[in-house]
């Protein structure tokens, strides 16, 4: 589907137009199209690899989709491909894609398996006529910057979930439920580390000493990139190592918490093993004990029991075995 198709000149936006009507500009000096798709079919891309001449196995990379994130120089064009993560309303990731094709005079963005659009990248870009003049390069670089920035709340909704797991660890409340929440998190960590190791090894093509051409007098543009990715990466690691810890403690805690289960099980035992052991010498019924007959021995039994037992019970209690 055709999102927006415009044409830009000396860093102000020139028209809409049709996909047809792309021939006629992208040719000109000092102009470049600016072309939005999301999810289109084959017959769309086939067009747009007509309009921009791009290179079949770039239009094949977008077809497929699914792909790892990555940088490719083709001649005088430039694909990139990198992941759209957006948070569901039950927590869990959703991963999308765009695609950007990238040459002096055009700049294609096609998007897929995601509902955010693009829609203020373009309106910054347009309030912006003295960067805009740099043409397709400042729009690589608009589109990539916005798609960074979208990582940061993913990481601070997850750190904001795996504080609130080790309040809940530390408070001994759910074991098994906090072992399913650190596992989830990790899993959701991963994602967001697929989509920016990548991404920022690739950034490595448009930061050196050697940019492709359209990019060239924006390095420092995506040198602010990098230095996001290289931040976004830092905090994922941070935060890996916080939920290795974190679960390691959770299995210490829980094994605390068998601990004093035996414990209590082993004081409980001793208190009924006393009066088993004195109930098991007074049945045992010879002829000989003086007990058997005594007229105050049932009473007498009975009381060393309740008493031990009080005694057993009131050592557990100040050694916190019960």
């Amino acid at each position: 589907m055709l999102v927006r198709c415009a044409v830009y000149k000396s860093g102000q936006k020139f028209a809409d137009i049709d996909a047809s009507e792309i021939h006629q500009y992208v040719n000109q000096p000092d102009c470049f199209v600016w072309v939005a798709l999301f999810e289109p079919d084959a017959a769309a891309l086939d067009q747009m690899q007509r309009e921009f001449n791009l290179h079949p196995l770039a239009i094949e990379d977008a077809r497929k989709g699914h792909q790892r994130a990555k940088f490719e120089e083709y001649a005088d064009s430039i694909f990139m491909v990198a992941h759209l993560i957006e948070q569901q309303a039950d927590g869990d990731l959703r991963v999308g894609e765009v695609d950007i094709f990238a040459g002096r005079n055009y700049i294609l963005s096609v998007r897929s398996r995601s509902e955010k659009g693009f829609q203020e990248v373009r309106a910054r870009s347009e309030a912006e006529p003295h960067l805009l003049r740099h043409g397709s390069g400042y729009v690589l670089y608009a589109l990539l910057d916005a798609v960074v920035d979208r990582y940061f709340p993913i990481l601070d909704a997850l750190e904001s979930e795996l504080e609130v797991t080790e309040e809940r660890i530390f408070a001994n409340t759910a074991p098994r439920a906090n072992i399913e929440t650190l596992y989830a998190i990790k899993q959701k960590l991963m994602t967001v580390k697929h989509a920016v190791s990548p991404l920022l090894d690739a950034m490595s093509n448009l930061t050196g000493s050697r940019v492709p051409v359209i990019c060239a007098g924006l390095q420092e543009y995506f040198r602010d990139i990098s230095d996001h990715l290289q931040r976004l990466n830092q905090t994922i690691e941070t935060a890996r190592d916080t939920v290795s810890t974190a679960t390691a403690v959770n299995l210490s805690m829980i094994n605390l918490q068998e601990s004093e289960t035996m414990k209590r099980l082993a004081a409980y035992a001793a208190l009924v093993a006393v009066p088993t052991l004195i109930a098991g010498i007074y049945g045992m019924n010879f002829d000989h004990m003086p007990e058997l007959r005594w007229k105050y021995g049932y009473v007498v039994t009975l009381a060393s029991m309740i008493v031990i037992d009080a005694y057993l019970f009131f050592r557990f209690r100040r050694a916190k075995w019960l």
